[in-house]
């Protein structure tokens, strides 16, 4: 009898890979709701700009996006979705969705584990993303679930998630003009406008300092399609987003009676570009799904949530299993 190297499990009519390492009893580990909503083309760049969003001002002196807005997802993303004005206290604003998408879902709710084994963290989350339209940008593949990692050393995601890394001038945004840019941070582009910063990077000993401080977000992402093993990326988004090699991502997933289980690990510890992972640190993480192949616009997103190992007050603790 041929003999295989790498088992796989048959449930529900979904074959995915089983992982080398010890698998984690999510059944065992408490879980955290945290909604994911349509975006539009909200832009790092509206968000400072108080004719656009309403909280511009109260950003601009400190006040991060998820002190106002935990809470308020489920009803943003609806009303993004349908390309209306949107309206706040302070008024009328405009909208951010100039290309709505018929019978595109606003938003919805994804349950999000997290464990560790001492050797690995495992990130899992588990969501129905209902009947979606397809938007024919990437044929490849059906649904894609995205992490942003930040080590806590990028500010602009400390305060305002994966935002930090979205500007108006990246492809399929207000600003974009047909450009190919993909996510980069602020701090790395010479100057910044209400348009985004360019292609004008700063001086490469400015750069080299930042990527020395740990000035980065490490992009893991699950491509899925119903009944076959996900596919694990790692990137690094810094003046860019880049494939990172060797790829220490893993990812799983299975999809029963229209729920996606999807987990994403990769080592605590590991080598530069990656950033390593230790008790006691205090660490960010953000959420992004993209549904109905879909690629750069047309996705869900979380705000920012705090991760910790083993012990402490953040939003999401990785205990040891």
């Amino acid at each position: 009898m041929k003999k295989f190297t790498r088992s796989f499990l048959l449930a529900a009519g979904t074959m995915f890979p089983m992982a080398a390492h010890a698998a984690i009893d999510w059944g065992s580990v408490s879980g955290k709701d945290i909604v994911l909503f349509y975006p539009g083309q909200a832009s790092w760049e509206w968000a400072l700009t108080p004719s656009d969003m309403s909280g511009a001002d109260d950003f601009r002196k400190g006040k991060n996006c998820d002190v106002c807005h935990i809470g308020e997802e489920k009803d943003m993303g609806p009303q993004i979705v349908t390309g209306k004005p949107r309206l706040f206290k302070t008024g009328e604003k405009p909208p951010i969705e100039p290309t709505p998408m018929p019978g595109k879902p606003g938003g919805f709710p994804a349950t999000v584990k997290v464990a560790n084994d001492g050797t690995n963290l495992y990130v899992h989350l588990e969501f129905n993303e209902g009947a979606q339209p397809d938007a024919k940008q990437d044929p490849a593949f059906a649904t894609k679930v995205t992490v942003m990692f930040d080590n806590g050393k990028v500010p602009e995601a400390n305060r305002g998630g994966c935002f930090a890394a979205c500007h108006d001038d990246s492809a399929g945004m207000a600003s974009g003009a047909g450009a190919n840019r993909t996510m980069y941070l602020p701090r790395t582009h010479a100057k910044m406008t209400r348009q985004g910063g360019g292609d004008a990077l700063k001086g490469a000993d400015d750069l080299a300092k930042l990527k020395a401080d740990g000035y980065q977000l490490e992009f893991w992402q699950a491509s899925l399609n119903p009944g076959q093993p996900a596919k694990a990326t790692a990137e690094i988004v810094f003046d860019k987003r880049e494939v990172v090699s060797p790829n220490l991502v893993t990812a799983e997933a299975k999809q029963t009676g229209g729920v996606w289980s999807v987990t994403l690990s990769r080592p605590l510890q590991a080598a530069a570009p990656y950033s390593s992972i230790v008790a006691g640190g205090t660490y960010y993480i953000g959420f992004a799904i993209h549904s109905g192949h879909t690629a750069r616009r047309f996705h869900y997103v979380s705000y920012e949530r705090t991760l910790a190992i083993d012990s402490g007050t953040a939003d999401l603790v990785a205990m040891k299993k």
